[in-house]
């Protein structure tokens, strides 16, 4: 097959259907070229055939049963809690909503929630210590950690003999 072929083949559905006139080389080729012959035949049974085919038509109720069975099944969809969602009003009027809220509430919680104005005592008072507990021990120790922080060695030494500890302790030789 030459690029004559290809190109008549393009042609032979429109030659087949009686659309178009045969240029003057394609009769000569189709003599010539078994092949593409061969396929015109083919094209032209098969419009044969398709001009013999009828639709059948529909029955006469058809639109009126189609629509009634539309609406039936309209009306059986069950309906979702996220409907309201498909109605783009509806679902951005619910996130300006939200973003709103959320923002009231967050500068509500950075001003502390009376109106701007930051209360005297904003840290609760802690509830007094019993002298002997075990959590006033730790808080007197926690304080003396810190004294003996900061200040250097030397005055460390005087600053335990400040405080009073007690005589019977010695330390390790």
């Amino acid at each position: 097959m030459s690029m004559k072929c290809t190109e008549i083949r393009e042609l032979l559905p429109d030659l087949a259907a009686g659309l178009a006139s045969a240029p003057p080389g394609i009769n000569d080729h189709l003599r010539s070229c078994s092949e593409c012959a061969g396929t015109l035949r083919e094209f032209r049974k098969t419009m044969a055939l398709l001009d013999e085919w009828q639709a059948p038509d529909p029955s006469p109720y058809f639109d009126t049963r189609l629509h009634a069975r539309l609406r039936e099944e309209a009306a059986n969809t069950p309906r979702s809690w996220f409907a309201w969602a498909r109605r783009p009003a509806m679902a951005v009027s619910l996130a300006v909503a939200l973003v709103a809220g959320i923002s009231l509430y967050e500068v509500t919680r950075i001003r502390g929630g009376n109106g701007g104005q930051v209360a005297q005592n904003d840290h609760p008072q802690p509830a007094p210590v019993v002298p002997g507990t075990a959590v006033s021990d730790l808080q007197v120790l926690d304080k003396n950690q810190d004294l003996l922080a900061d200040s250097d060695s030397d005055s460390a030494s005087d600053l335990l003999d400040d405080m009073q500890v007690q005589q019977d302790v010695t330390a390790n030789p």
